[in-house]
C-alpha cells in the first residue's frame, strides 16, 4: 500500500453516481473508501473490484447516517474513517435522499429525512473530519443540484429546501475553513434516470420530452459528475466554487419539472 496515495471517501458510494466518483478516483491513484448503508453487496463488490486491480487501496464502511443526530456515534465514526488509511484529503457528499413532497401532504418524517441526507450529515459530518481534512490540506465537494438555486423542481419543496440548504453550507464553510480546506460543489441536471423499479421510474415519453429540454440533446453520464469532482479535488486555488454539469438544461428552465 502507497502511503503517500490520497484517501477520499465518498459517501453512498456503492453504486451510481458514488460509484462513478469511486472508480475515477481510483483510476488516479486515489485509495478510496466506499461507505454505504443498504447497498452493501454493491459496495464490497465494487471494492473488491478495485483491489483486484491495486492491492489495499479500497475500503467499505457501513453506516446509517443517522449517526449525526448521537455525538458520541458521530465521532465513532469519523474515528473509524481515519483508521481505514490513516489520513483524509476528500470528502465528498453524495449521500442523499430524493423524492416528491406535494404540497397539503408534507409531514415532519418527510422534512427530518430530506434535511438529513442534503444538509445536516453535510455540514457535521464536514464540521467532525475539519482536523483531519486541515492536516492534510484537503478538500470537500458536495453533489448538489441545478434546482437548489432559483429554479425549483415543482412537487419536490422540501428537497428544493434542502439542497438550497447544502448549496449555502458550501459557500459558507468555503470561507470558514480557508485556507486550510477548499470547499465546492458540483450541480448536476439530469446525469442519471431513476432506477426503473423505483417510484421515481421516468416512462419513455417523460424521458423523450426531459431530453427535448437539454440543449445536448442526451442524458449525462456519472462520468461526467466524476469528471468535475475530480477537477476540484486537484484544483488548488478553487474554493466556494460550484459547477454546473447539465448540458446546458439549467437554461431553459424557469422553475418547474419539465
Amino acid at each position: 500500500m502507497n502511503q503517500l496515495a490520497p484517501v477520499m471517501l465518498v459517501t453512498g458510494s456503492a453504486k451510481r453516481i458514488g460509484a462513478a466518483i469511486i472508480r475515477a478516483a481510483h483510476r488516479q491513484g486515489y485509495r478510496v473508501i466506499i461507505h454505504c448503508h443498504h447497498s452493501v453487496q454493491e459496495a464490497n463488490a465494487l471494492a473488491d473490484e478495485l483491489n483486484d486491480t491495486r492491492d489495499h487501496s479500497a475500503v467499505v464502511i457501513m453506516a446509517d447516517l443517522t449517526i449525526i443526530n448521537n455525538p458520541a456515534h458521530l465521532n465513532q465514526f469519523s474515528q473509524t474513517i481515519l483508521e481505514q488509511f490513516g489520513q483524509l484529503n476528500v470528502l465528498v457528499h453524495n449521500a442523499s435522499r430524493f423524492y416528491p413532497t406535494s404540497l397539503g401532504t408534507i409531514h415532519h418524517v418527510q422534512w427530518d429525512e430530506l434535511f438529513l441526507t442534503n444538509a445536516k450529515v453535510p455540514l457535521l459530518l464536514s464540521q467532525s473530519l475539519m482536523p483531519y481534512l486541515e492536516a492534510q490540506r484537503g478538500c470537500i465537494i458536495s453533489l448538489l443540484d441545478i434546482h437548489a438555486d432559483n429554479k425549483p423542481f415543482s412537487g419536490y419543496t422540501v428537497y428544493n429546501m434542502a439542497k438550497a440548504a447544502h448549496r449555502m453550507m458550501v459557500q459558507s464553510l468555503a470561507l470558514e475553513m480557508a485556507p486550510y480546506v477548499r470547499v465546492n460543489g458540483v450541480s448536476p441536471g439530469v446525469n442519471i434516470l431513476p432506477a426503473t423499479d423505483s417510484d421515481q421510474a421516468l416512462n419513455p415519453e417523460q424521458q423523450r420530452n426531459i431530453i427535448a429540454n437539454i440543449p445536448m440533446q442526451r442524458i449525462g453520464t456519472p462520468d461526467e459528475i466524476a469528471h468535475s469532482v475530480l477537477y476540484l479535488a486537484q484544483a488548488s486555488y478553487v474554493t466556494g466554487e460550484i459547477i454546473t454539469v447539465d448540458g446546458g438544461r439549467s437554461l431553459t428552465l424557469a422553475g418547474s419539472n419539465e
